[in-house]
């Protein structure tokens, strides 16, 4: 059983399954059944209750249990939680489910050619923190989660190694 949340407001109850193109199951306890065909990856048409609808999978966020989708050239923002995410939920652990990101260290040796933030900033998940030039190629490090900058470990302009630190939370 899922729980997907869509666009952060209706929430749906779902148990499906797709078998020799058929898309089946329960959706908020009524009984569910519609054609579906893979046309390419990510990719799909859809045929219910003699209404065709065309459905893409634009990104897959795996570790925010997260799918952006289009039906029909409207797009869908869907938050999927399952079981294990509920139980979390019930005993109050669902915080520690999270992955907690105290550093960005270098993906590669390189440049640092620009911090683009101050210590004692606040940041949100995305923000573009620090340019690193690694083989002629410009690299935006983004912050990974919300936060504050603790310590910059860096300076403009100096090498760095792999897995080197650059920026605290």
């Amino acid at each position: 059983m899922y729980t997907v949340k869509v666009n952060g407001n209706s929430e749906f109850k779902t148990e499906l399954h797709q078998q020799n193109g058929i898309l089946s199951g329960i959706l908020n306890g009524q009984e569910f059944s519609a054609d579906i065909i893979k046309i390419r990856e990510g990719v799909y048409h859809m045929v219910k209750d003699n209404l065709s609808y065309n459905l893409e999978i634009v990104k897959h966020i795996p570790e925010e249990k997260q799918l952006v989708v289009k039906v029909n050239n409207t797009t869908y923002v869907l938050n999927i939680k399952d079981k294990y995410d509920d139980l979390l939920h019930s005993l109050g652990l669902d915080s520690l489910a999270s992955k907690k990101v105290n550093d960005i260290k270098a993906p590669m040796p390189g440049m640092v050619l620009n911090i683009l933030v101050a210590e004692g900033q606040d940041i949100k998940k995305g923000d573009p923190l620090i340019v690193l030039e690694a083989m002629k190629m410009e690299n935006v490090l983004k912050s990974p989660t919300d936060g504050i900058v603790k310590k910059i470990a860096v300076n403009k302009g100096i090498a760095v190694e792999k897995n080197q630190g650059l920026i605290q939370f």
